[in-house]
């Protein structure tokens, strides 16, 4: 073999030098390729309390870690030989668009996590094209949310309280202010134990500790953000102070029942949908009664611990009340080809919390950006790979559950 001596001119058609990106926290987002990524970011750049107050689940957190292995454990199977150029990812729910099949659930305490917080969920969701939902416990009001996305699909989630009147008024609150949606959350007749919020001693307001303080030197901005941004308060309650678990048995009410359904049902003018469904006989009577849609969700594992698997339970809810009330998922979607394979198992729709929040910890709204950006090229990549051209093509013939956990036999 002849060599030469390398030719400058050559070797510059051939390598090209990457401009470097000078703006710090657009190069982290820009460098993380999955929501995996970004919550380790987030973890990096937020307290301790905070990070686990999102990150963590109830009591031994196995909720979580089997909703998250039921994603893992999903075979697709592929078609071939189709013309996938073009994919169409949007669909229908709840009688409105979504240019995505999956949008933002509804989550509490969230200026806590970046003082961005709903404002910034609100306007990434609406850019996007998919719906936004807004907590009772949310620190940004129904009408500061309205604002941020004031053209985009605005849901509310309602937690009914123990003082029905502030509940009520919430519901008038957001009628008026154009949202389509109101999440009836069932899940929560009283907190679950959310044992790191205990270890750390998490409290709205944040209280200083020893430990607290030196958790703060490593992120000092984050306290900058806190302490120069408006105050830190619950929109929707008045009584703000003590533990998250205090606060969360104040605004729960362990004697709701479908008598409440009924009266919330009666002032509320648009779509009613019940979130925290966790069996088919629960989805079979919402549906007798008419409910426009259900959510099959465990709350992300943070109440009753080994919580059945939403996604589980997904086929056979489907089966039993698809036709008459649509049907959405949540609890553990980490990645778009979770949220393509609960599509082709039946659901009309998913909803991401914690990985919108890592994307906010992470950077803000351009974190929650990028958070959305990772799932829908997931989404795409995913229809692509199984060659479906729509959401509406994806079938349980696309999807095989893999069995790891099974009931044992009774007597045996």
């Amino acid at each position: 073999m002849k060599r030469q001596a390398p030719n400058p001119r050559e070797l510059l058609d051939l390598v090209g030098f990457k401009k470097p990106q000078l703006d710090g926290r657009r190069r982290r987002l820009d460098a993380a390729l999955t929501i995996e990524d970004l919550r380790l970011i987030a973890k990096r750049r937020t307290p301790r309390a905070a990070f686990d107050y999102t990150d963590g689940s109830a009591e031994g957190e196995i909720s979580l870690a089997r909703a998250r292995q039921a994603f893992s454990d999903v075979e697709f199977h592929p078609s071939i030989l189709r013309d996938v150029s073009k994919v169409d990812t949007s669909t229908t729910i709840f009688g409105g668009p979504s240019a995505l099949p999956f949008g933002i659930a509804p989550t509490g305490f969230t200026r806590l996590m970046q003082t961005e917080g709903e404002e910034a969920g609100a306007g990434a969701a609406g850019a996007a094209g998919i719906p936004f939902t807004l907590s009772t416990l949310g620190t940004t009001t129904i009408e500061g949310v309205k604002a941020a996305n004031p053209t985009g699909r605005n849901w509310f989630q309602l937690y009914v309280m123990r003082k029905r009147e502030i509940s009520y008024g919430l519901v008038e609150r957001a009628a008026a202010a154009g949202f389509d949606t109101l999440m009836f959350t069932v899940d929560t007749p009283i907190a679950g134990a959310r044992l790191r919020d205990k270890r750390n001693g998490f409290s709205i307001p944040p209280q200083l500790t020893v430990s607290t303080v030196l958790d703060t030197a490593t992120r000092p901005g984050w306290w900058f953000d806190f302490l120069t941004t408006r105050k830190l308060e619950f929109a929707s309650l008045t009584e703000t102070g003590g533990t998250v678990g205090e606060l969360l048995d104040y605004a729960m009410d362990p004697s709701i029942d479908y008598d409440d359904l009924a009266e919330i049902r009666g002032m509320w003018p648009g779509k009613l949908v019940v979130k925290g469904v966790q069996n088919v006989e629960d989805s079979r009577r919402l549906a007798d009664l008419g409910v426009d849609g259900i959510v099959l969700s465990n709350h992300g594992g943070r109440q009753l611990d080994r919580a059945p698997i939403p996604f589980h339970l997904l086929p056979q809810v489907v089966r039993e009340v698809g036709r008459d009330t649509e049907v959405a998922v949540d609890t553990g979607i980490m990645n778009g080809a979770d949220v393509v394979a609960s599509i082709a198992m039946g659901a009309r729709f998913t909803l991401v919390g914690r990985a919108y929040l890592y994307g906010l910890m992470a950077g803000g709204r351009a974190g929650v950006d990028r958070a959305i950006a990772i799932l829908s090229d997931q989404v795409v990549r995913t229809m692509k790979l199984l060659q479906v051209t729509s959401v509406e093509e994806l079938t349980p013939a696309h999807v095989t559950q893999l069995q790891r956990l099974a009931p044992r036999p009774l007597g045996s």
